[in-house]
């Protein structure tokens, strides 16, 4: 294992040795006779952590600490400090050193501050790259389609993203309504904070309420101890309400009253808590018609539906069916670790014929299945569920085939000409792998051997 590199910043030759011959068999030492030299090696290599002492020549250690927090805000330092000065040391943690320590230092307790500050690091680093990735994932950005539909749904959430506006997202099961939420919310200015998904048709009504709001301890019977409702951890993020039409009646009312105040009041509470929040609902129902029927408050309906997003069904948008197919096989390489390169052109002829009642959702379900079946490089039609593989036949016509692969050949140039024609970039835009674009690219006359 690599070792960390430890920057020890002291005027004293004798502290420089000491605790150098202290950290050296743990820790990547490095040592600077002043704030100004520590600077110049801080700019030239990284260090997981930093040791000064508060009084030096020239520029001080509290300088050195704004220096680095300015620069790399999260990497530790440790300030050291003579018995009399405990008040700058205290000062120096108000400005963001890790913690301090007084001469002369204790060698055990220095190496268990500086494991606990390297510990807590590492466990910053950690959860920024987690969230990073987690923000890359859902970006609107790696949501998969071409087709027109989509781009119009593309247009939306750049536009309202930025906004406060509760969003209704409506659309059939399987369509990517929860994707669409969080593409929203992390395209937003809420990014860093939650986002806390709720769903109305699996909690019953009996518990909705305590998990919504809370309740306090002794609220009912079994409510041992307070608890915190799901938008209350949600503050200052976003709560993603899905199939909200299966909300009871009831619920309906509390969650009205919630929109309009923005303040909840916990199971068994008398104090109401202000929470800050953006709500985002989905369904598969026709609220109108919940309305109408008497199902659904209008009031609410109103309330949720500042901005609505209605999501496309798969058999509309079937320009996107071969980009989501080799978006979900290149996916499922990465993750089972198998080499499955391509489908069959029947597959992806067959794919265009059906009708896909699930929806996005079924496709790759469907292409997982193959995948998991199919000991090939190849996917072909016998990998298929039946009601899908009948619908293409051995004598199927060659005018099909050809309209299919011109259809194809088409998305590719228009990806590459939508990226300068960067194969890297393009094939990132049609979901494929770069050696997938360019064997593709082959079969279509557009790129020669080199």
């Amino acid at each position: 294992m690599q070792k960390h590199n430890i920057l020890i910043v002291d005027d004293e030759k004798n502290i420089l040795k000491v605790v150098s011959m202290t950290l050296k068999s743990l820790y990547d030492v490095d040592t600077a006779r002043s704030a100004e030299e520590a600077i110049e090696k801080f700019n030239q290599n990284t260090f997981d952590l930093v040791i000064s002492d508060l009084k030096l020549p020239g520029m001080s250690g509290i300088d050195l600490l704004g220096y680095i927090k300015t620069k790399e805000r999260d990497v530790p330092v440790i300030m050291i400090t003579a018995f009399g000065t405990i008040e700058n040391a205290i000062n120096a943690m108000k400005k963001g050193a890790s913690n301090y320590l007084t001469k002369p230092v204790n060698p055990d307790e220095l190496l268990t501050v500086i494991k606990e500050a390297i510990e807590k690091y590492e466990l910053t680093k950690e959860n920024i790259s987690l969230k990073s990735e987690l923000k890359q994932k859902y970006t609107f950005s790696s949501i998969i389609g071409k087709s027109s539909p989509m781009q119009e749904i593309f247009d939306t959430i750049r536009m309202i993203s930025k906004t406060q506006a509760n969003i209704l997202i409506m659309g059939e099961s399987g369509t990517g309504k929860e994707l669409v939420a969080r593409a929203v919310h992390f395209d937003s200015n809420r990014a860093e904070k939650p986002f806390v998904t709720i769903d109305c048709a699996a909690i019953p009504p009996e518990i909705m309420e305590s998990e919504l709001f809370g309740h306090e301890k002794g609220a009912f019977t079994g409510a041992h101890e307070r608890k915190y409702g799901l938008l209350e951890h949600a503050h200052n993020g976003t709560v993603f309400l899905d199939e909200i039409g299966e909300l009871d009646i009831n619920l309906q009312k509390k969650l009205l009253r919630f929109l309009q105040e923005r303040e909840i009041l916990r199971v068994g509470g008398t104090i109401r808590i202000k929470v800050n929040v953006r709500i985002i609902a989905a369904t598969n129902k026709d609220l109108e018609k919940e309305v109408k029927e008497k199902r659904f408050r209008e009031d609410l309906f109103y309330r949720l539906n500042v901005v609505t997003i209605t999501m496309p069904s798969l058999r509309v948008r079937k320009d996107d069916i071969p980009l989501l197919a080799n978006h979900f096989l290149e996916r499922l390489n990465q993750i089972e670790g198998k080499l499955i390169t391509s489908f069959e052109d029947k597959i992806i002829d067959a794919f265009l014929r059906y009708d896909w009642p699930g929806n996005v959702r079924e496709l790759e379900n469907v292409v997982e299945r193959a995948y998991v079946l199919c000991p090939n490089i190849t996917i072909n039609l016998k990998y298929l569920p039946e009601r899908i593989s009948r619908l293409v036949t051995e004598n199927t016509g060659s005018f099909d085939q050809m309209n299919l692969l011109e259809t194809e050949k088409k998305l590719i140039i228009k990806a590459l000409n939508g990226t300068d024609w960067n194969q890297t970039r393009a094939a990132e835009v049609l979901g494929i792998s770069r050696k997938q674009l360019r064997t593709k690219m082959k079969n279509h006359g557009l790129l020669t051997d080199e």
